[in-house]
C-alpha cells in the first residue's frame, strides 16, 4: 500500500471511530434523559473540570522568587471577579488571559 492510500485509510478509520464515540451517548441514553447518574454528572462535572484546569495551571507557579506568583494570582482574581460580576465565561476567561499575557510580556510585576 502506498503512502497516500495508507494515510487515507488511517483518516477514514479515525473518522469512523470518532463518529461512533460521538453517537454512542445519544443512542445509549435516548430514553434515559432523567437518569440520576446523568443529572449528577451534568451538575457536578463542569465545576470539577474547571477546578482541575485551574489547579493544573497553577501547579508550576514559583512562590519562592519574585514576583511570588503575583501575576498568576492577580489574573485569577480578575477572571473570578469578572465572572461573578458579569456572569460571562468568555469575557472573564479572555480578560484574565489578556491581563496575564500583558503582565508577563510587559514585565509589570517582575
Amino acid at each position: 500500500m502506498n503512502d497516500s492510500a495508507y494515510l487515507i485509510a488511517v483518516i477514514l478509520v479515525m473518522a469512523t471511530v470518532t463518529f461512533i464515540t460521538r453517537v454512542i451517548p445519544f443512542v445509549a441514553f435516548e430514553n434515559k434523559k432523567d437518569h440520576p447518574l446523568l443529572l449528577h454528572l451534568g451538575r457536578y462535572m463542569p465545576p470539577s473540570i474547571m477546578t482541575l484546569l485551574v489547579l493544573y495551571c497553577l501547579k508550576s507557579v514559583d512562590l519562592s522568587t519574585s514576583p511570588y506568583g503575583f501575576n498568576e494570582l492577580s489574573a485569577l482574581l480578575i477572571t473570578t471577579a469578572l465572572h461573578l460580576w458579569r456572569g460571562n465565561p468568555l469575557l472573564s476567561i479572555f480578560a484574565g488571559t489578556i491581563y496575564y499575557m500583558m503582565a508577563l510580556q510587559l514585565g509589570w510585576f517582575s
